[in-house]
Formats: C-alpha cells, structure tokens, sequence
C-alpha cells in the first residue's frame, strides 16, 4: 500500500475526498466518476488515474452498477494522518521557546481540522453503515 501521507499530498486526489465525503454527508450512496469530472472540472483519464490511487490506498471503494463505477470514501486509512498529527496537538504545552508563538497557533489549527475532519467523517461512515 502507498504511503497516506504520498496520497493525501496531492491536491487533486484531497479536492476528490472532499467531493466524496461531501457527497456522503448529503445521503449519496456513492459517485461515479462522471460526477467527479463535472464537480471538478478535470478530466475523466485525470480523475481515472487519481481514483486508482484512493482505491490503492484504500481511501475509496467502488461499487459497480452496470458500465457505471460509484466512488464512496473510506476513512480508516486517515487514522495514520490523525495519529501522526496528535503529538502536535500539544505543541503549546511543551511551549518551546526556539518556535514561534504562529508555529504553534498554526500546528494547533491543524490538529483541530483534522479532528474536526476525522470526526464528521466517522459520524457519516456510521450513519450510512455499509456504504
């Protein structure tokens, strides 16, 4: 399996997580991928071979109907980001005085979005069992 952090870095393949789990948190069962390229505005082949890579990783999975493949996302894999990203969360409590008072504020921001993110897309994986 490729590295989260490798997956996750690409814009394309975040701005395509979102999209699902926006998507999910609003009922859909699944998105194929002609409403990806439409929400996005990239190219089927683009949105093809970024799909490959989540499902890879383990951050999508596919349903297929037909001729038609429904994208639905996955969050377990994120647990790896999430825990890498906890000892961050108390950066302002070890309160270095070689980082600056912006490096924490900014590590503490993205603790929270992260936890903040990790939860909603628990909550909706639990909601929409099976999915």
């Amino acid at each position: 399996m490729a590295d989260i952090f490798d997956v996750i870095a690409d814009r394309t393949r975040r701005d395509i997580l979102q999209l699902l789990l926006d998507r999910s948190l609003a009922g859909s069962d699944g998105t194929s991928v002609s409403q990806i390229v439409q929400s996005l505005g990239i190219s089927q082949p683009t949105v093809s071979k970024h799909l490959k890579v989540l499902r890879d990783a383990e951050l999508v999975s596919v349903r297929e109907d037909g001729q038609h493949r429904y994208y639905s996302l996955l969050a377990a894999p994120l647990d790896e980001v999430d825990d890498w990203l906890v000892p961050f969360f108390t950066l302002e409590d070890a309160a270095s005085p070689a980082l600056p008072e912006t490096a924490v504020h900014a590590a503490e921001a993205v603790g929270r979005a992260a936890a903040s993110a990790k939860h909603v897309v628990t909550s909706a994986l639990r909601k929409f069992p099976g999915r």
